[in-house]
Order: structure tokens, then C-alpha cells, then sequence
């Protein structure tokens, strides 16, 4: 009787304004009448109880984060680090480099080196520009042909895009896309076969059409393919709908180039598996995340610093891919003597740049750098060739190219040199 009258008292006893709270503390014993005295008991009391569950929740709070950064170091232990690059770009004026702060660029290689856990060398057997809009979260992929004609090390030597990182590592590579494309790029993230097959595994696989040509142009590099990742594969078949691809199908569907389209089409292949592998992430479960981060991490050597990385990672969900485009998007191919041999020619690189630009950043009127002007000349000089030379391979992201476009330019489209 006595328990549920007292509190049904309390509950029908008003409620103090937390003013009124303050005041009743602050006030002293003596000044109080005895049912004010009781009343401070029961708030002090009650603060004491609610500052102490407060305090539980901040400890676990803690204990959470601690946790979490204890796991999330030990998986980026696995990263190979290499330290900052030293990095070169054009002379880009005040306007430019504005707009560029703007955004995260990193260059990101497929390491062909018939061997995994080597980052340093290697033919680039994939090139590609990731460019996010540091406030709309957008992603802009932009695949460079390997056989590009570029300015290979700053001092006039002219050959492939790929001679590059087989022959300055990665930092030379990066250089090469700053120098050629009028970029502040200053990172890198470089993967090899296995790390793509691993990847793919991790997240369920990925969705892709496979037609009969490319079904039948995948057994050229089947067997390689299943020996460097490590794990055998079922043959894929042609279908008329999409099919999921495990790891190594995957990666045979990125490597080959024996289609109409050769090279320009693998590119585009190469850039289809990535949306899939960036759309299959963001729908990942907890566990086919930790799974990603276990296989992959190990696979992976970057000049990215752990801060970059957390910053990078703790954004994923907001991340959409707004385009992927193909470079150079006017070009010519040519068979030039060793040690050039079969060439992807910029037609012209300035005007290709400026593209580039409008393309990506929205800047229609963009002025090339005195440097890009130059090596535009050069390439012309050393190729022969001009604007009205380029041709339309397609894949290059800006339209769609039906198949019969490109059935056209495969005698004329490159084989390039290095597989």
C-alpha cells in the first residue's frame, strides 16, 4: 500500500522546470522547508544516476573505436606502403589549380608482371585516372590506351604510356599522366591479376554480358590467367543476358584483346568490371567487406597514407560513378619502327586534353599548359599525324558505338606489343 502510494505521489507530483532544478540546488539546507530538502535528495540522486550511465556509454563508446582501430591497423598492415611520391606537374595557372584542389585524382595500375606482390615494375596493363568531386561525391574513371603516345620521362623520349611504370615504377608513371594530361595527381594505387580475381570473389561476383566473340577470344589467356591467381575456373559460355563471373572469369574477360575493337574494347572491358566491382561494394554485407579487405589489402601497394585511405573508405556509400571514358577520345593508330612499333596516337594531344577537361571538370574553354602544347607538336612531328587523321574505334565513353562501327577500324586498330 505504502510503496505504490508513494509512487503514485511522485508521478502526480509537477514536474520542475530544469530551472527551477538549479535554483532548488543551489539553495541552502537551512533556507529549505522539509519537503524542499527531500526534493534536492531526489535530484542530486537522480543527476548522480544519470551521470554515471553517461560516463558507462562514453567507456563503451571508447572501447568501440579502440576496437575498431585495432582491426582496421591490422588489415592496412597488409597494404604495401610506399611513402609519398615525388611528384611533377605542368605550370598550370592560378585558375586551374583552384578548380583541381577541388578534387582527389589517383592514378590506378593493373600490374602485368606475371607475378604477384611486385608493385615496383611491370608493363601498366591497365591505366586508369579515378577523379572524385570532393563535394558531390562523384567519380569520374577515365581508362589511358597503354599504347598512347606520350612523353615518357620528361626529358623527350617518346614511347607507350605503359614504358612508364616498367621503367620508373610508379612514381615515373604518375609523372607521365601530369605531364601529358595537365593533372596534379600525387597518389597511386597499384593491384596485380590476383588482386582483381580476389576482389571479384569477395563481393558474389560480378554481373556481365559475355558474347560468343569474347567468350571464344577469353580461352587465348585461360590457362595463364587460372596459373598467376592461383585457382581453376568453369569455361564461360555466350549468353544473350548477363551472367555472374567469379574471379578468374573476370579476369580473363578484362585481358583479352582478340575482338573487333582490340585494345580500345579491352579498356572498356576492363572499365565495366570496375563499375561492377564499385557497385557490388557498396551492397556488400559486413562480411563480404571484411572478406574484400583480407584478400585484397595484401595485393595492394600504394603511396597513399593511412589518414588518406580511413578518409577515403569512411565515404564509400556516398560514392557514385558519374562516367567512364576512354583516352585518348580522337586517335589514330599507326605501326611506327622499333622502339615505337604499334602506337595509339592523341589526334591531337591538346585538343584531346581540352576534352579531357570539359569532360570531367565542365570547362569547355580550357587553355593546355605550354608544355602539353608542346609535346602535341612533338607527337604530331613524330607520328605524322593530325586532327583530321583521327578515326572513331569507339568505347571511348562519350557515345554509344554500335558493333558495326567498329568492325571498320579492327585491321587498323593496335596490337600492341606487350601482353
Amino acid at each position: 500500500m505504502s510503496t505504490k502510494s508513494n509512487k503514485k505521489n511522485r508521478n502526480n507530483q509537477p514536474k520542475m522546470t530544469r530551472k527551477e532544478e538549479k535554483a532548488l540546488l543551489k539553495a541552502k539546507k537551512s533556507e529549505l522547508t522539509q519537503e524542499e530538502r527531500k526534493l534536492q535528495r531526489q535530484i542530486i540522486k537522480k543527476r548522480r544516476k544519470k551521470r554515471r550511465r553517461r560516463i558507462l556509454t562514453i567507456e563503451l563508446l571508447v572501447l568501440v573505436i579502440l576496437a575498431f582501430l585495432v582491426w582496421g591497423m591490422n588489415k592496412l598492415g597488409k597494404i604495401h606502403f610506399t611513402g609519398a611520391l615525388e611528384v611533377k606537374t605542368n605550370d598550370l595557372d592560378a585558375k586551374t589549380e583552384e578548380m583541381l584542389s577541388g578534387y582527389t585524382t589517383i592514378a590506378l595500375f593493373g600490374v602485368d608482371n606475371r607475378s604477384t606482390g611486385n608493385y615496383e615494375s611491370g608493363n601498366s596493363d591497365s591505366i586508369m585516372i579515378a577523379s572524385i568531386n570532393n563535394d558531390t561525391k562523384e567519380i569520374s574513371i577515365v581508362s589511358v590506351m597503354r599504347d598512347s603516345l606520350f612523353d615518357v620521362d620528361g626529358e623527350g623520349k617518346y614511347r607507350k604510356a605503359n614504358y612508364a611504370y616498367n621503367h620508373g615504377g610508379p612514381e615515373e608513371a604518375v609523372n607521365m599522366l601530369n605531364r601529358n594530361l595537365d593533372l596534379d595527381i600525387k597518389d597511386y594505387v597499384a593491384v596485380d591479376f590476383k588482386a582483381l580475381a580476389d576482389a571479384v570473389d569477395a563481393v558474389g561476383g560480378v554481373d556481365i554480358h559475355v558474347d560468343k566473340e569474347t567468350a571464344d577470344a577469353m580461352m587465348d589467356c585461360w590457362t595463364e590467367t587460372e596459373e598467376v591467381v592461383g585457382r581453376n575456373s568453369k569455361i564461360v559460355k555466350a549468353d544473350t543476358s548477363t551472367q555472374t563471373l567469379d574471379g578468374v572469369q573476370a579476369l580473363c574477360y578484362a585481358r583479352t584483346r582478340h575482338t573487333s575493337g582490340n585494345d580500345f574494347r579491352r579498356a572498356s572491358r576492363q572499365r565495366e568490371v570496375v563499375e561492377q566491382l564499385i557497385t557490388k561494394t557498396k551492397k556488400a554485407s559486413a562480411g563480404q567487406l571484411n572478406k574484400l579487405i583480407d584478400s585484397m589489402f595484401s595485393e595492394i601497394g600504394t603511396s597513399m597514407s593511412v589518414t588518406d585511405l580511413i578518409g577515403l573508405a569512411t565515404g564509400v556509400q556516398s560514392y557514385t560513378l558519374k562516367q567512364q571514358l576512354g583516352f585518348p577520345f580522337n586517335c589514330a593508330t599507326k605501326t611506327l619502327p622499333s622502339p615505337l612499333g604499334s602506337i595509339v596516337v592523341p589526334c591531337t594531344l591538346e585538343s584531346n586534353v581540352k576534352l579531357l577537361y570539359q569532360q570531367i571538370y565542365g570547362e569547355s574553354d580550357y587553355q593546355v599548359s605550354s608544355g602539353v602544347s608542346e609535346r602535341s607538336r612533338k607527337i604530331v612531328k613524330i607520328s605524322g599525324c593530325t586532327e583530321k587523321d583521327a578515326k572513331d574505334y569507339g568505347y571511348t565513353g562519350l557515345e554509344d558505338i554500335s558493333n558495326s562501327d567498329t568492325s571498320t577500324s579492327t585491321e587498323e586498330s593496335t596490337e600492341s606489343n606487350s601482353k
